[in-house]
């Protein structure tokens, strides 16, 4: 795992790449956040010299890794993922998602909607602070309805106490959704997803990453919209 896509298409297809250097039969896994077309590629330069290349980005952040509970989202050849799927289980759960790029394809897909969770909760938790209420009370009066989710169990609490240490860097959400914002799926009719959610919380994270704390993890976004609201 690497940070961004560049640094993905240098190690894997550069000429002195890992590509390069494999013998028939193996077999290059990148857990890489990366882009579906960049995979695809991947995996038609591994098909060229008779290997195989499996996409498969990872959620779950640091406590995900050192607990082995990550989600793994892989894509390549079945065949392929299913015999690797045993050393996949050791790092979490993995999930068949198709061909090559499906993988990239979930795990984009994926930040969006934690993305979305994320700024949904940031502004939940500014309003009730504004309205005065104690804020603790109102994140365990309404967690059990449908206003509760994973991303409010994980970082509800980390939000109120501004704990911002990192699981998942904000800088790397910026890349997530941005891909998800950009993307081009490459199909018989070519299409851009509009995604007006997504391309706001890119520009908020952004922002987080402009004021200097693109290190913090993604629950930093909240001190955003405290400053959008004069705090």
């Amino acid at each position: 795992m690497v940070g961004n896509p560049q640094d993905v298409r240098s190690i894997a297809l550069d000429n002195n790449g890992v590509l390069s250097g494999l013998n028939p039969g193996a077999v290059f896994v990148d857990t890489t956040s990366s882009h579906p077309s960049l995979a695809r590629e991947i995996f038609k330069a591994a098909r060229e010299k008779d290997c195989w290349a499996v996409d498969a980005p990872v959620f779950g952040g640091d406590i995900g890794a050192r607990e082995g509970k990550l989600a793994l989202f892989a894509a390549g050849d079945r065949e392929v993922v299913e015999w690797l799927t045993p050393l996949f289980q050791v790092m979490g759960k993995p999930t068949y998602m198709g061909e090559a790029g499906c993988g990239q394809s979930c795990k984009i897909a994926n930040q969006i909607v934690v993305g979305a969770n994320l700024l949904g909760l940031s502004e939940g938790l500014v309003f009730a602070n504004k309205a005065g209420l104690d804020v603790r009370k109102w994140k365990d009066a309404v967690k059990g309805g449908a206003a509760g989710s994973m991303v409010m169990e994980l970082f509800g609490d980390r939000m109120i106490e501004k704990d911002f240490r990192p699981g998942g860097f904000a800088e790397y959400m910026v890349k997530d959704m941005g891909m998800g914002v950009d993307v081009v799926e490459e199909s018989e009719h070519k299409r851009v997803v509009v995604l007006p959610g997504a391309a706001l919380g890119k520009q908020l994270f952004s922002a987080m990453v402009a004021n200097g704390d693109g290190n913090f993890g993604t629950q930093g976004l909240i001190p955003v919209i405290e400053r959008i609201n004069g705090k």
